[in-house]
């Protein structure tokens, strides 16, 4: 299933365009996202791994099964992950709720979302993650109080991503509408949400 080798079907498939490496091991750039894979744990495949993180850095992989790291790699972050597939019934969706006030953030948005960022702590993300899919925003009190948008997209899905919301504007129901937003457009497009 692609969702079980998520980054190794996201950068073969619709977003190839960003991969770098080869048929062993490929990654994001890492100004787009930490995430790499590789295509089996032969040693080949580790090597063609090392080549890619001394390029570009610290490498991510996001896997089923914990992989044992090979000689002359070190762990440096181990964590446990839910992987959480929408599952809502399309056909009774209903439309997404008023826009509240969502905004398209582009490139000249990158300073404030990495502000906003690095004070809610969502997960990784970089100057040029929003060129992996559509992200939106909640803009209050002439700052942006919230975000969300998609970054990996393995065939027949899309993964919801940067869900957060400044502390001073949580509550008011930011997150839940910029997320129905997102999956709204999503099953409109015949994809399958996910996070």
């Amino acid at each position: 299933h692609p969702l079980d080798r998520v980054v190794w079907s996201a950068l073969t498939g619709r977003q190839s365009r960003f991969a770098l490496g080869n048929e062993r091991a490929l990654r994001f750039p890492a100004a787009v996202a930490p995430f790499a894979a590789m295509a089996d744990t032969d040693p080949a495949s580790f090597d063609a791994l090392r080549g890619l993180i001394e390029a570009e850095g610290p490498a991510a992989l996001v896997t089923p099964h914990e992989i044992p790291p090979a000689e002359g790699f070190s762990v440096m972050r181990h964590e446990g992950l839910l992987q959480m597939v929408c599952q809502e019934d399309r056909q009774s969706e209903a439309a997404p709720e008023d826009a509240r006030g969502h905004v398209r953030l582009g490139a000249s948005d990158v300073q404030e979302i990495l502000a906003l960022i690095a004070a809610t702590q969502p997960g990784p993300f970089g100057p040029r993650t929003i060129e992996l899919g559509e992200y939106f925003g909640v803009r209050r009190q002439g700052r942006l109080a919230a975000m969300s948008g998609e970054r990996m997209k393995p065939e027949g899905h899309t993964e919801i991503s940067a869900v957060c919301v400044d502390p001073a504007f949580r509550g008011q129901g930011h997150a839940a509408s910029l997320m129905k937003r997102l999956i709204a457009a999503m099953h409109a497009r015949g994809e399958t949400p996910f996070l």
